[in-house]
């Protein structure tokens, strides 16, 4: 281990987060359990989210290929075949909302972003295992996704079990129901930039710059250093609505796809959105959750502040990532034993009064393991 005192606490974090979900392996039915609640009683039949399960995938991956650790890939590959069994339905192509326990369809909507978590999953996964039906199912998944859940305008949302247009209600918020999000729109990008990485695909560098496109002209609002949250069918805002944790996100991971193209022309957007966050969300350590019509959501959710040391690590903001690091030790890990991260505090770091469960369909390993694979990466 480097004596780098960042490195030293990202270590330290992964010996948490690595075990914790290692435990969660469900040998019985496959797949990782998909239900943890805040009491840490853990339920073995609840229905397990195909995001969960994705995400699970990419992140064993990626650990395997970064740390070269024994056991990280069968992990990874208990993922993985857990995936190709029950994840993907096998009548009307894609992969399901969720399944039951046992692998049966459960919620058998699908999602544009869950799509797209299938397929940075799976890109990851071959480059860890170099399992080639790995690529063509990422490919093909791809392909699914510009078939069938775009239009003339961008990316759709939310579709039926055969792909019919539905309501939003998955990723829609704040009281809005919304025709196109950022927050899908970002993870696309994410997963294209993923199965580019794997593949140097043209097809795929082309449907990247077409997104930074939308991201530079539709998406980023220049006057208010932000990114707009949700739109209507003409990338209209709906909602007066700053997500922090997306825009520091998306200041470090747009960056980083638009680099593996050779692109520099959001570079000034991604800077922008990261100083933006800086002045008006770093209090106390630790990021604010969100803004909605000059209302400051003062909660402190755990995936904010992981993405928010990726975030200002990469914009040179150490000081206030060294901070969040030190907020996270003392207040979003949980010290009990047989836990993980917290999901949310407040900035004095007592349980918000909803008390959210440590496993469910969206808390996973894919944030907070990601900053600390993301931290070892840039201080090698």
């Amino acid at each position: 281990m480097s004596g780098h005192p960042i490195k030293e606490r990202a270590f330290r974090l992964l010996d948490g987060i690595i075990p914790f979900w290692q435990g969660l392996r469900d040998r019985e039915h496959g797949g990782f359990y998909g239900f943890m609640d805040i009491d840490l009683k853990l339920n073995k039949k609840a229905d397990k989210g195909c995001i969960l399960n994705s995400r699970i995938l990419w992140f064993f991956s990626e650990a395997a290929r970064t740390l070269k650790q024994d056991g990280l890939l069968d992990d990874a590959s208990h993922a993985y075949r857990f995936l190709l069994e029950h994840c993907l339905d096998k009548e009307h192509g894609g992969v399901f909302w969720s399944v039951t326990y046992d692998g049966q369809p459960a919620e058998t909507i699908k999602h544009t972003y869950n799509q797209a978590f299938a397929v940075y999953a799976l890109s990851a996964y071959y480059e860890a295992s170099g399992d080639k039906n790995a690529l063509t199912l990422a490919e093909e998944l791809f392909a699914l996704i510009e078939d069938r859940c775009t239009d003339e305008g961008g990316y759709l949302e939310a579709f039926d079990r055969s792909f019919s247009p539905i309501e939003n209600e998955k990723l829609s918020e704040n009281g809005v129901t919304a025709y196109r999000t950022m927050n899908t729109l970002l993870h696309v990008f994410e997963a294209y930039s993923g199965l580019y990485r794997a593949a140097k695909s043209p097809v795929v560098a082309e449907k990247m710059r077409r997104i930074l496109d939308t991201f530079e002209h539709k998406v980023y609002n220049p006057k208010l250093k932000r990114q707009e949250v949700f739109f209507d069918k003409d990338w209209n805002s709906i909602i007066d609505l700053t997500s922090y944790g997306h825009d520091i996100e998306s200041s470090w991971l747009v960056e980083w796809g638009a680099s593996l193209l050779g692109e520099d022309r959001v570079t000034v957007i991604c800077s922008a959105l990261a100083e933006n966050v800086y002045d008006k969300a770093f209090r106390e350590n630790s990021l604010r959750n969100e803004c909605e019509s000059g209302r400051e959501d003062e909660r402190r959710i755990w995936w904010v502040q992981a993405e928010a040391v990726v975030g200002f690590l990469n914009k040179g903001y150490r000081q206030a990532a060294e901070g969040i690091l030190t907020f996270i030790e003392d207040k979003m890990v949980d010290k009990r034993p047989g836990s993980e991260w917290l999901s949310e505090v407040m900035p004095d770091g007592s349980h918000t009064e909803w008390r959210k469960p440590v496993v469910e369909e969206w808390k996973c390993p894919y944030h907070n393991g990601r900053m600390c694979l993301e931290i070892l990466r840039r201080y090698p």
